[in-house]
């Protein structure tokens, strides 16, 4: 098993654990692999919708974060401007960011959105926002673009993220949910 390899089973194998006692309408039955990674059924899903985007949206994060750090030499860590992280990871000239899903429309988090891009911006990076999910709020998404990201979402964050790391993330995530290399 290689170091990346094994990196990333053990957060899936975290939030496993995590996960496993949690029984918590917007009636979306899409399922996103990480859902199947953790067998986590729409219903499931809708019954704590703020419990498992938070968590979902935090495992994506880290899980991304690793992959960089593992096989990205010119991978550092989020830029932070006081409080406020603009991003999770740098990899060379871009200042990337993930979120599970976006589905949040008021003003604050569009104006954070607006105001991130621009500043990473200003500071020579290129923002990169990886999206795991592509059922987002299209209004984010045009808040995000008008602030400078790069948006990727479903399918397009995954040929992303094989492009900048050399691995196919969705195809590992896929085998890791069928061939349970969690322990549950």
């Amino acid at each position: 098993m290689s170091s990346w390899d094994q990196a990333l089973t053990e957060i899936l194998g975290r939030y496993a654990e995590s996960f496993s006692g949690k029984t918590y309408d917007e009636e979306n039955n899409d399922i996103d692999v990480l859902m199947d990674v953790f067998s986590i059924s729409p219903e499931l899903k809708r019954e704590n919708r703020q419990y498992w985007g938070r968590e979902l949206g935090m495992c994506w994060q880290l899980l991304v974060t690793e992959l960089f750090r593992q096989t990205r030499e010119d991978f550092e860590p989020g830029y932070r401007d006081n409080a406020d992280e603009l991003c999770d990871l740098i990899s060379g000239k871009e200042a990337i960011d993930t979120k599970y899903r976006i589905g949040s429309g008021d003003s604050g988090t569009l104006k954070k959105f607006k105001q991130y891009g621009k500043k990473l911006s200003e500071l020579g990076f290129r923002p990169v926002l990886l999206i795991l999910r592509d059922d987002n709020l299209p209004a984010a998404i045009s808040a995000c673009l008008r602030g400078g990201w790069i948006v990727h979402t479903g399918q397009s964050t995954f040929d992303y993220i094989q492009a900048q790391t050399g691995i196919d993330l969705q195809r590992w995530l896929r085998a890791c949910g069928t061939s349970h290399c969690i322990k549950r």
